[in-house]
């Protein structure tokens, strides 16, 4: 029986197919379809089983990542939303929150709502803070709202009362209200969306969940039908951006949940390679098509947050904390108003793609730079699979970059490199010195279509000493699906003193939630013996505004004195301070609830263990080096124990791996390069 995992990128789809049996792991790759990723999905996964002699019905678990929901709301391709909310509320998507990132900077735009005002209304209804109701629901005045959206073409609606997450019973009221008027529409509220105080963000996470849900219900749909056409009888999962697994069911009533949910499926598996290859202290460095995604992992455990924003939009869920910036291997390279070479944020993505890939594109490139200077083969990529045109990279950069400033087409790719290394490189910082961590202290995980394409330019750039390049790094977010488990997070706010009183009734709603947990998994058909269940509390001293999360060790010290001693430790650990005296306040309680997942073969490789196969090119290394006769080998060829001194160029099926002068690489015993800067 084998096992598929699949991530949907914006420019390749990788698969990555493990044998229970064996261990093996196989790999492959297409072009994305970015009208409808099912369609790359459903050709990706029969050719792949064509080409290594897999039976539909021997699929036994089907994983994939997706950008779909994510690419709606960047794109403002969701449907029509309605928003319905409590009297004198209307506006709390427009008004938002007085945090101005770019104070000064004239040309930043706050995104408008997703939902026209002329589509938000009101209703009369009101719960006090207790959650204890003050004003009945006026369903006469809710059906009057409802006819006007419908009758304006409104698709999706989101019903987001004040104070729900203490109380659900006037949404839930609501919601049937709606059902009743109009059974076909779509409707999200925030009782279920997110539990948790805060309006403005509970109200935006309920909108954004709204305003993709249909969209995203047909794409299952569509994937559904045509993985069954091919023969597969397993049930889709979709990975959701806190590092788990969903089934699809899930996913099309609460589709917020699998945004940015490719990038984190990289961080899942580069923690479990991690800490087999005895690192725990990693930064993650994923580059693919169009963007560079990092994030810091400390201890073993990647670092989560709950507070990002979607093209502009706050969606508060529990996330992986992964900083990303618009450079990748599709950034587009061009000379501003002023003459100076500027590298992305905008992409060629897969359409029209690199001028190299002869796709149709006609701006330079990242990827056509690197083509020009040797560094990617000149001729074809995916073992031969995909045919390149370097001399269409090379003209291109000639005439709009290196003519007009006066250099070589070589100075000029080069040029077009380091300003992305540049650009790395700053992301590197933002999550580890800007959070008081040395970089030094830390090993680079490199993958992605272009990340050991990169690394070690990145990693002396930063002060790194060791990169760690895992087997097919192309494909490693499709290879951390196989390494998740199905999980779904529960939380619920208890604003309150911290005291005795208190800490009996959290006991209470941990245990509720788990039975909540409970219940869930048991839908969800996991044995009773692959459940697990992590706590954790939101708490802060008062007068603080935002606030830490604190793990409930299971089996640990669960008094009152031992979460206290517990809070002023990661107090200090995030904020390097504590404040012992000082009243600490409860703010939300949560729960994951996890079904494990058997990870047969997702982590196994043999390596080759041949006598090395390579062949020479000429690589372009900057002004000083310039153009030197390197060594190009096959990775399959290198077996454990291999060191190859730089400069050299390592190519596989889903990536290519450099190696600079006076660098060295050695192949350890997992597979893995090892590049000690």
């Amino acid at each position: 029986m084998v096992r598929i995992g699949i991530d949907v990128g914006g420019t390749f789809t990788d698969f990555v197919m493990a044998d229970g049996r064996t261990g093996k792991l196989s790999y492959f790759k297409v072009p994305s379809s970015p009208e409808d990723p099912s369609v790359a999905i459903a050709q990706g996964t029969r050719e792949m089983l064509a080409r290594f002699s897999v039976m539909p019905g021997d699929v036994e678990y089907f994983g994939h990542g997706t950008t779909v929901a994510t690419n709606m709301v960047i794109e403002r391709r969701g449907v029509k939303t309605g928003l319905v909310t409590t009297r004198g509320f209307r506006d709390v998507l427009a008004i938002g929150r007085q945090t101005r990132p770019s104070l000064y900077d004239h040309g930043v735009d706050k995104p408008a709502p997703l939902v026209r005002r002329r589509h938000r209304l009101e209703v009369g209804e009101r719960l006090d803070a207790a959650g204890q109701p003050l004003r009945a629901l006026d369903e006469s005045e809710l059906e009057q709202r409802v006819r006007e959206l419908v009758a304006d073409g409104v698709e999706s609606i989101a019903i987001a009362f004040l104070h729900s997450y203490r109380n659900s019973d006037h949404e839930a009221q609501a919601r049937r209200v709606v059902e009743r008027i109009a059974p076909g529409l779509h409707v999200s509220i925030s009782c279920e969306v997110l539990p948790e105080f805060r309006e403005f963000e509970r109200t935006s996470t309920t909108v954004l969940n709204a305003y993709v849900a249909p969209r995203m219900h047909h794409y299952l749909e569509r994937l559904r039908t045509r993985l069954e056409g091919i023969g597969l009888t397993v049930q889709p999962l979709t990975f959701h951006s806190n590092g788990g697994l969903m089934p699809l069911k899930t996913v099309a009533r609460l589709p917020v949940l699998s945004c940015l949910s490719g990038p984190a499926a990289g961080v899942v598996g580069s923690t479990l390679i991690g800490v087999e290859a005895g690192l725990t202290e990693i930064i993650t460095f994923d580059v693919g098509g169009t963007s560079t995604d990092v994030s810091l992992i400390t201890g073993g455990r990647p670092g989560c947050t709950s507070d990002r924003l979607v093209a502009g939009y706050p969606v508060k869920m529990p996330m992986i904390d992964i900083h990303v910036v618009g450079a990748g291997g599709g950034s587009i390279a061009r000379l501003d108003d002023v003459g100076a070479l500027k590298v992305g944020p905008e992409s060629a993505g897969a359409i029209p793609g690199p001028v190299a890939f002869g796709k149709g594109g006609r701006l330079p490139t990242l990827t056509d730079a690197n083509i020009v200077l040797g560094r990617l083969n000149p001729r074809a990529l995916l073992d031969g699979r995909m045919e390149v045109d370097r001399e269409a990279a090379a003209a291109v950069i000639d005439e709009l970059i290196a003519r007009p400033i006066g250099v070589s087409v070589a100075e000029a790719a080069h040029g077009i490199l380091r300003i992305a290394t540049a650009n790395m490189s700053r992301a590197i910082r933002t999550v580890s010195t800007e959070h008081g961590h040395d970089p030094a202290d830390f090993t680079l995980f490199a993958f992605g279509g272009a990340g050991p394409l990169h690394a070690a330019e990145v990693a002396r750039e930063c002060g790194i000493g060791e990169v760690l390049v895992p087997h097919e790094p192309g494909t490693m977010c499709a290879r951390g699906i196989l390494l998740a488990d199905v999980t779904r997070d529960f939380v619920r706010t208890q604003l309150a003193p911290l005291n005795e009183e208190s800490w009996e009734r959290l006991q209470a709603v941990l245990d509720k939630m788990r039975q909540e947990g409970d219940a869930w998994l048991e839908q969800e058909r996991v044995p009773q013996a692959q459940r697990q269940f992590h706590f954790h509390v939101d708490s802060r001293y008062r007068g603080q505004t935002h606030d830490i999360r604190v793990a409930l060790q299971p089996g640990g010290d669960r008094t009152l004195a031992g979460f206290v001693d517990a809070f002023h430790r990661a107090h200090k650990a995030q904020h390097g301070h504590d404040h012992p005296g000082r009243p600490i306040e409860i703010v939300n309680c949560r729960l994951q609830a996890v079904g494990l997942v058997a990870k047969g073969g997702a982590t196994a490789w043999t390596p080759a263990g041949t006598a090395p196969v390579w062949h020479e090119r000429d690589v372009y290394f900057g002004q000083e080096a310039g153009w030197t006769s390197t060594r190009v080998y096959h990775r399959e060829s290198l077996g454990c124990g291999v060191e190859l001194a730089g400069p050299v160029i390592i190519e596989e099926m889903s990536s290519t791996t450099v190696v600079l002068p006076g660098q060295l690489a050695a192949i350890d015993r997992a597979g893995n390069i090892r590049i000690r800067i």
